[in-house]
Formats: structure tokens, sequence, C-alpha cells
């Protein structure tokens, strides 16, 4: 029962601070049997050195104790070394004079310790034991660390690893020094929660030091916590690449726009540290306005320009030129290069701005109209081939070759006498300024085939020709060579327009001849008349047969 009380005491003796805990732990780091001595060496066999320490028995010290990196001696026998006990082997005491040497690095550390520093150190952790691991800081002076003072996470990992400690208690009895890591973990985090609170909860601009830049934005240190600038809150322009205008280390000045408190996330923002640049804009800027801006990114849909002020505005590409055939804006405009533009479009509420650079360019139609006048025959090129046409581009601007003027074959097509590329030549035969389109002709600077009929044929003559097409106004027939001729209703004199077949043949005179139209007029009517004066004409000429007889012989 005695037994049982003295345990119970010895355990309430170890609450606290655990002195009899530390004393456990440390009777692992260096035993209390070790006793420090001074020895002298008295011989050196193999690798064993033989230490006179004043006992029985010699004590036995590994050679390498007193070798150099090279593996040199640095004592002889006779001299005499600092020595510590720390134990025996067959009644013999073994000794060592390297923890001699770190146990007065150790005596020394104590004797000049001030319990006021509180200094915090770096320690390499060299071993471990039952209590917890031995560390060594850069002068080789050795400190015990605590298992429940080292707050790792893994603590078969640690040896050989280095972190900063800070003492908390000396031990001049056992001649220990005891630190710890986790004192320091549990200080920086309050400090981490009492900074964090109060950046948390600071509306002002602060200063901040670029920490780590990723893609998606980065870290600002604010006061010794970390908050993450997000992409999108770097500039107003919009979301930007943060390495292309930071590096770390650079000061910044940011605003908290958040803190997750589950997450433990500090949001910050440049951004917002920094006036709205849209708020100066939205009325001090109007569309029509012409402004000088510099091409910041291009893509093949247009291009980003930047104002200078942090904010971007659009350029499309098809405001970029008045050509309209336009495949890369990359051929008109290059990055960095500055542009006057107009302003076509503001919405400071959505933020978005468009310019157009061609409003301020001279339109070509303008200039095409100061070249050119109907009429005139000029050359170009074809830029496109289509089902009803072909695009001829003359100078800057294209004009409409209709399939019905690219040839006088009717059958003929743009698209089976032109491929693009070609280089044409054409008549301009109208200027439309209302609509700015220019309709073109090719056949027109050909002899048409009515231009050719005309030569061999004359008002009044006698033809006959193929019904291609009956209308209510009228029969087309054609006469061959691609020419065709109208018969007007009122023009088919005695003949019955419902008694005319696709395909016949009919007979009629030539009435009227258009070469620059390219029309032809037939009667059927005339015809009749040009016969009955041959009748009368063959009747004037019989002397013996008088007009009157004519007569009566038709009313009989």
């Amino acid at each position: 029962m005695a037994a049982v009380n003295k345990k119970v005491q010895l355990s309430k003796a170890n609450d606290g601070i655990e002195d009899d805990d530390f004393a456990a732990m440390l009777e692992e780091s260096f035993k209390k049997t070790e006793e420090d001595s001074d020895g002298i060496i008295v011989d050196i066999k193999g690798d064993e050195v033989f230490v006179n320490v004043g006992k029985k028995s010699e004590g036995i010290l590994n050679i390498s104790e007193i070798q150099d990196e090279n593996g040199e001696l640095k004592f002889k026998a006779g001299d005499t070394i600092k020595v510590v006990i720390t134990g025996s082997r067959g009644g013999k005491p073994i000794v060592s004079h390297k923890k001699a040497l770190r146990k007065e690095k150790v005596k020394a550390y104590i004797d000049s310790y001030n319990e006021e520093n509180q200094d915090i150190f770096d320690v390499k952790i060299i071993g471990k034991n039952k209590g917890g691991f031995v560390a060594q800081n850069s002068d080789g002076i050795e400190f015990f660390l605590p298992r429940s003072q080292g707050g790792f996470k893994d603590a078969n990992a640690v040896v050989g690893k280095s972190f900063k400690v800070k003492v908390i208690k000396i031990d001049k009895d056992e001649q220990s020094i005891i630190v710890s890591r986790k004192k320091l973990l549990d200080e920086d985090r309050k400090k981490k929660r009492e900074v964090i609170s109060a950046v948390a909860e600071n509306t002002d601009v602060i200063e901040g030091v670029v920490k780590k830049i990723t893609t998606y934005g980065m870290f600002v240190d604010v006061g010794g916590v970390d908050g993450l600038v997000h992409y999108s809150e770097i500039s107003y322009k919009g979301p930007v690449n943060p390495g292309s205008i930071y590096k770390e280390g650079d000061k910044v000045l940011v605003k908290v726009i958040k803190y997750d408190n589950e997450k433990k996330h500090l949001s910050l923002s440049i951004k917002a540290a920094t006036p709205d640049p849209w708020e100066e804009i939205k009325d001090g800027l109007d569309v029509g306005d012409t402004i000088k801006v510099t091409v910041s990114n291009i893509e093949p849909y247009g291009a980003f320009v930047d104002l200078g002020n942090d904010i971007e505005g659009f350029l499309h590409i098809s405001e970029i030129s008045w050509d309209k055939n336009i495949k890369n804006p990359k051929d008109h405009i290059s990055e960095g290069e500055e542009l006057d533009v107009e302003v076509i479009e503001i919405d400071a509420k959505d933020r978005r701005l468009r310019v157009s650079l061609k409003n301020l360019l001279k339109k070509p139609f303008d200039e095409f109209k100061a070249q050119f006048k109907e009429g005139d025959v000029t050359k170009g090129v074809v830029t496109s081939v289509t089902n009803f046409g072909a695009f001829v581009r003359i100078g800057a601007v294209e004009g409409l070759l209709h399939n019905e003027d690219a040839s006088w074959d009717r059958n003929d097509k743009c698209k089976d006498l032109f491929k693009v590329g070609d280089e044409v030549e054409v008549k301009i035969i109208k200027i439309d300024s209302n609509e700015q389109k220019i309709s073109l002709s090719q056949k027109d600077l050909k002899q048409s085939p009515v231009q050719a009929y005309a030569k061999k044929f004359n008002v009044g003559d006698i033809v006959t020709g193929k019904i291609r097409d009956i209308k209510d106004f009228g029969v087309f027939v054609e006469l061959g060579d691609n020419v065709d001729a109208l018969i007007r209703k009122e023009d088919l004199g005695g003949v019955s327009a419902e008694n005319l077949n696709i395909n016949d043949n009919i007979e009629a005179a030539i009435a009227f001849i258009d070469e620059k139209k390219n029309r032809i007029r037939l009667s059927v009517r005339r015809l009749a008349r040009q016969k009955e004066r041959e009748v009368l004409n063959e009747i004037n000429s019989d002397d013996k047969v008088t007009l009157g007889d004519i007569i009566k012989e038709q009313l009989s």
C-alpha cells in the first residue's frame, strides 16, 4: 500500500512542467553514471586507446574519437585529454572524448545563458530516443527536444532535418538544455491569428510584398500573413498574367476583399486599392471621340487596345479596315503599335469599350468615285466567284460582275469563266452611291451578237426564226448566234398567239435594231404591209391593169 501511495505522490509531483519526465528523458541522452574526468593516454593499440582516468582499470576510448577528418591522430601517448566515463565493459570503464567536449559546450552555454534573451535558433536533429530527440546547433552544442515539444506529424522522418526552436528549461544539475519547437509554432499561430484578425478588419489600402507568382494569381505578404491576389483582381482591364507585370519581392498596394474563416483564406485585390478608371471616363468620353491607344493583344477576330489608364478597348477585325476581306489583323496592325481610333461604343456599367480604326481612314468608295465614272474601262482582280457572278477588286473596293454581264452567251457563268486571282478587264456600268455598290461588265467590251447581226441585216429585212418563248406581251424568237428578237403582241398582226408553239418557225420583218442595248424587234404586221406594197408595186408596173380594176376585183 505504501508503495502505491509513493507512486501517487510521484505522479502528482510530475504534474505541471513534467520535471521528472524530462529527467527520465535526459537519462537516455546523458546517463547519470557519466563522470567527467581528465585522462592521460597510456597506450594506443589497434582501434583502442587506453586512458588512465584514476580508476582501478584504464578506460577504453575508440581511436576514431581522437582522429581528424583525414584519419590523423590529434593526440599521442602521454597527452592529457578530456574524457567522460559513459559506462563499463568487462570491468573496464568506457570513456568518450567527443562527449566530454560536447558536455563542455553545454556547460559553457548554461553558464552564459540569460533567461531574458529568449533566443530562437536553428538546430539539426541528430538522433532520437524513447523520450524525444537529440538536436545540435551550428556550434556543436547539443540540446534535448522532448517528443511532446516537437510538434511533428511524422516523428520518424525528422532525423537529419533542421528546425527552429527556443529554450524552455535549463537544468544545471543535469547539465542539459531543453528546447521546444511546438512553443514556437503555437506562438506563430497565435501571432498569425492576431495579424489575420487585424488585416481582415482593415478596410484601408495596405502595402504588401509579392511572395510567390502562380498562373492563377500571386501571394502577397501583408504584415506576416499571405493573401491571394487572384489574376482577375489585378487590373480593371480584366484577367491578366501576373508574371508579365510583377516579380517576387515587388511591393504592391492591396485591399482586403474577403476572409474565409473556415479555410483560413485571405483574398486581396490590387485593383480595389486604386481608383476605378471607368468612373473617370464615363463622363469624360463620348461616342465619336478620337483617342490614342496601344495595341496590347491581337487575336484572329480582332485586337485589344490599351488606353493607358488600366482600361482596355476592343477593335473588331471588321473595324480595322474598309477592306472586307481581311484574313488576319496582324497583316494590318502589330502589338505595341500606337493608333488613333474612334470610340464607337462605351458602356461604363458593363465595362465595355469598342473602337474603330477604319472610321478615321478615307472611305475607299469615295476615293473610287473621285477616280472613276460610269463607262470607264479598267482592270481588276477576281476575289471571289459565286453562282450569280464574280467580285472584282479595283483598288480598295469591289465591284460585282454579274453572270449576265460577263458574256453575251447567256449560257456562260462566271464560275466557268474565272477563278480567284484572275486579272480581268471590265467596264464600269453603274456606281450606286446610296448602296455603295459598283456594277461591272465584260461583255460590253466585246462586239455584241446584235452588232454582228446588224452588219448582215437591216431594218425591213425579212427573216425566219424559231420561237423560244411565248409571253403575254409577245413572243421571243431565236435568230441564231445568241441573237434573240421580240415580236410584241400588237406586232403579230393577223397571227394569233394561241396558235403558236415553242420551236415553231415564224417569218417576220425586222422592225428595230438597237446595237447598244443589244435588242432587235420583229413584226409580222410589218411583214404583211411590206408584202402588200410589193403587190401594189407589181400592179402599178402593169399598164393594162388600173387601180380601179384591182379594187373591183377585191370587192367582187
